[in-house]
């Protein structure tokens, strides 16, 4: 009876082998001539993909705008400190907001507080366009030494300063 029982339980392991392994089970591979065995991506507990970290504290002096880079010594400039305070220059004024860096490499900027110094009009439109992409940024990245902002009114690059 002893010598009948392990027959068919070694009839039926070996009779449910290719099922288990086309259900991926055990370790069994049912490979062709010249398959390789497939390999899975490595579990490393802990891992996990490298977020950039908005560099807080870091002052930034605007460099271009859409391409267009910004001229003489007063360029916009901006820091955002460790408690989510913006502020900067935009060329002729002073301003001051929130900013927080957000998942995914993204930017919310609060509604500006700013001086009101007359200026030229060309120097208020530069800084009008410089606030307005900066207001209204949308993701950032650090591309070589370069802070660059994305927004739907352009793209903003900055150089950090000294």
């Amino acid at each position: 009876m002893k010598k009948i029982l392990a027959v068919a339980l070694t009839g039926a392991i070996l009779a449910a082998a290719p099922a288990y392994a086309q259900m991926g089970g055990g370790g069994v591979r049912n490979l062709g001539q010249g398959q390789q065995p497939e390999k899975k991506p490595q579990y490393v507990p802990g891992a996990k993909p490298q977020e950039k970290m908005f560099p807080l504290g870091t002052t930034w002096t605007a460099v271009s705008l859409n391409g267009k880079a910004f001229g003489g010594n007063d360029r916009p400039s901006f820091i955002i400190d460790t408690q989510y305070r913006a502020r900067g220059y935009g060329g002729c004024n002073t301003f001051a907001a929130t900013a927080f860096p957000l998942k995914d490499q993204h930017l919310a900027v609060g509604p500006l507080a700013i001086t009101k110094k007359s200026c030229d009009k060309a120097l208020a439109a530069s800084e009008t366009a410089f606030l307005t992409a900066l207001r209204t940024s949308g993701a950032w990245d650090i591309v070589g030494s370069q802070l660059v902002i994305k927004s739907q009114n352009g793209e903003l690059r900055f150089d950090r300063s000294l």
